[in-house]
C-alpha cells in the first residue's frame, strides 16, 4: 500500500480537505478515492501504468481522482485548466493517455477529441456507480506521475516520477519544514506543477494536516481566510506575494494592523518557483513578521535546496542542500569548481525523476555519465549558502568576454523607485556576443533611461548595465508566475 494512503488511515476522523465551502475527513477521502478507483478500473484488475489525464478543479475532487488513479495502478497526468485545446491535445498524444477525467465544465472542450481518438472520457458527477473492486498492490518503484516542463526552448517534455521519487520528495520536506497533523494550509497554486502538488497538497495530506483550496486568486479572499485564524502555513510564488503586498498597502491602517497581527502567528511562510526579489522579501517581513523561507527545486527533482526552518534565512539565497539530496557545482567540463566560484548545479538522490516520457536520448543528455542530473542553473556558495546566479541558458549572459548574471542586474534595478518589475536578457550581437537588454514595468512612463543607467552605474560595474531598455505594460509569464525569458527576448526582435 502506498505510504500516503497508509498515513491517511491514521487520521480517519480528522479534516483533510476544505473546498467549495465543504469539509471532508480523511475517511471520506479514502472511501471516495477507492470508489473512483473502481470506476476507472472498469473490468480491469490493474491499470498497469496506463496514463490517465485529468483536468479537475482544485479541491476534494482533484485529490480524490489523483489518489484513485494511483490506487488503480495508473500514472497521473495533471492537465492545466487554462491551456488551449492544442496544448491539451499535445499532452494526451505525447503520453498516450487512454482515459481522461474532467470536471463537467471542461467536457465540451475535450468530447470530440477523445471520441475521435478512442479515449475514454469520464465526466465527474455523471459516472456510473460500481461495486468496490479489490485494488492492486502498488510497488513504490512504479511510475506515478507525468508533469510537463514549461517547454521554453523545445516542445514540453513529460517528466516521469515514480512513487518512490514522490515519497522521497514529500518526506524530505515534511521533515525539513516540520509538518504535523496540527497544520492547516491553503493551496493557491496551479495543480499541474510540483510546487502545488508536492509542496502544498501532498506534504499537508501526508502529515495528517488540513489543506484548504481557493479556486481563483483573490488577495482579499486570502486575507479573509487568514483572519479566520485556522491557517498557519502558507506557500506562494513571488508574484502572489507582490499582489498581496499591493493589496495590503491599499488598506486603512487599522485593517493593516489586524492582518499583521494575524499573520505573525503563522508557523511558516515559503516562497519559490521564481527568484524572490530582496525588496519583496523585506516588505513582506514588515507586513507579516515573517522572513520568507526561500527554496530551490524544479519539476525533475522536486525540492533540492532550502533555507533552514530553524536558523538564518538569508535574503537572496536559496539555502543549503536538503537531507538525502547530494549537490555539486561544476564547470563546463563537469569538474567541481573551486570554493567561491560559480558553477552549474548537479543533483543526485531518490528525489530525482525517473526519465523523460518516451525520450531516452533527452533523458541521457540531462545526466552525467555517473548519474548526476544537470539542472542548467548556475549558483555560487557563500558562507555555506547557495545563491542562484541564473539559468545557464537564459540568465547567464555572455557579453564582452564576461559571464554576467541577469538576476543580479534585476535585483539592483528593482531598488529604483520607478521600477515595479523587470527582466534582463541577452540578445545576439556581433560586437558583444550578447547585448544586455531590459524590459521593465514602471510607475512613471516619463522615466529617463539615460538617468537610470547613470544611477545603475553608481551601483554596479558599467559592463553589467543594459544597453537597451523597453517599457512594457506587463512581463510575459507562465502559469506559475515565472517570467518567460525567451518571450522577453522576442520583445526586442
Amino acid at each position: 500500500m502506498l505510504q500516503i494512503i497508509q498515513n491517511a488511515q491514521k487520521h480517519l476522523s480528522k479534516r483533510a480537505i476544505i473546498s467549495n465551502g465543504n469539509a471532508y475527513t480523511y475517511q471520506e477521502l479514502l472511501t471516495a478515492s477507492q470508489e473512483f478507483a473502481s470506476v476507472i478500473l472498469e473490468d480491469k484488475q490493474d491499470l498497469e501504468e496506463s496514463r490517465v489525464g485529468f483536468m479537475v478543479n482544485p479541491g476534494f475532487d482533484y485529490v480524490k481522482v489523483q489518489w484513485a488513479i494511483w490506487q488503480a495502478g495508473g500514472i497521473t497526468v495533471p492537465m492545466c485548466l487554462t491551456h488551449p485545446l492544442p496544448s491539451l491535445e499535445y499532452v494526451m498524444e505525447d503520453t498516450g493517455a487512454s482515459i481522461v477525467v474532467v470536471s463537467p465544465e471542461y467536457a465540451p472542450m475535450l468530447e470530440q477529441y477523445t471520441k475521435d481518438h478512442h479515449i475514454r472520457l469520464i465526466v465527474l458527477g455523471s459516472e456510473e456507480k460500481v461495486s468496490l473492486k479489490e485494488l492492486p498492490n502498488i510497488d513504490s518503484l512504479r511510475r506515478a506521475m507525468i508533469l510537463f516542463t514549461s517547454g521554453t526552448t523545445n516542445k514540453p517534455k513529460g517528466v516521469v516520477t515514480t512513487h518512490d521519487n514522490l515519497e522521497a520528495q514529500i518526506s524530505t520536506l515534511v521533515s525539513a519544514w516540520e509538518w504535523s497533523d496540527k497544520d492547516h494550509t491553503i493551496c493557491v497554486l496551479p495543480l499541474h506543477h510540483v510546487h502545488g502538488i508536492v509542496n502544498v497538497v501532498s506534504c499537508s495530506i501526508w502529515s495528517g494536516a488540513t489543506c484548504e483550496f481557493l479556486n481563483q486568486f483573490s488577495a482579499e479572499e486570502i486575507f479573509n481566510l487568514f483572519q479566520q485564524g485556522n491557517i498557519n502555513v502558507f506557500m506562494a510564488v513571488p508574484t502572489i506575494y507582490y499582489k498581496l503586498i499591493t493589496y495590503w498597502e491599499s488598506l486603512p491602517a487599522e485593517k493593516q494592523k489586524a492582518l499583521t497581527e494575524c499573520m505573525s502567528a503563522f508557523r511558516l511562510m515559503v516562497c519559490g518557483s521564481a527568484a524572490l526579489p530582496v525588496s519583496v522579501m523585506e516588505k513582506w517581513k514588515i507586513i507579516s513578521g515573517h522572513t520568507l523561507l526561500e527554496r530551490y527545486g524544479m519539476t525533475e527533482i522536486g525540492m533540492a535546496i532550502s533555507n533552514p526552518y530553524h536558523g538564518e534565512r538569508k535574503a537572496g539565497y536559496i539555502g543549503k542542500p536538503l537531507p538525502g539530496v547530494d549537490v555539486r557545482l561544476v564547470n563546463e567540463n563537469y569538474q567541481d569548481v573551486h570554493a567561491g566560484e560559480p558553477g552549474e548545479i548537479l543533483v543526485k538522490g531518490k528525489n530525482v525523476f525517473n526519465e523523460y516520457w518516451n525520450k531516452p536520448e533527452a533523458t541521457a543528455k540531462e545526466f552525467t555519465a555517473d548519474g548526476w542530473f544537470k539542472t542548467g542553473d548556475v549558483a555560487i556558495v557563500e558562507d555555506g549558502y547557495y545563491r542562484i546566479m541564473g539559468r545557464s541558458s537564459v540568465d547567464i549572459i555572455k557579453s564582452g568576454g564576461y559571464k554576467i548574471s541577469a538576476l543580479e542586474i534585476e535585483e539592483e534595478l528593482r531598488k529604483h523607485e520607478t521600477i515595479d518589475d523587470c527582466a534582463v536578457v541577452g540578445i545576439p550581437n556581433d560586437e558583444w556576443g550578447e547585448l544586455i537588454v531590459c524590459a521593465m514595468v514602471v510607475n512613471n512612463p516619463s522615466l529617463n533611461t539615460d538617468e537610470l543607467n547613470k544611477w545603475l552605474r553608481e551601483r554596479m560595474a558599467a559592463y553589467k548595465t543594459p544597453r537597451k531598455y523597453l517599457i512594457v505594460d506587463e512581463l510575459p509569464r507562465n502559469a506559475m508566475g515565472k517570467v518567460t525569458k525567451n518571450d522577453v527576448k522576442k520583445l526586442f526582435a
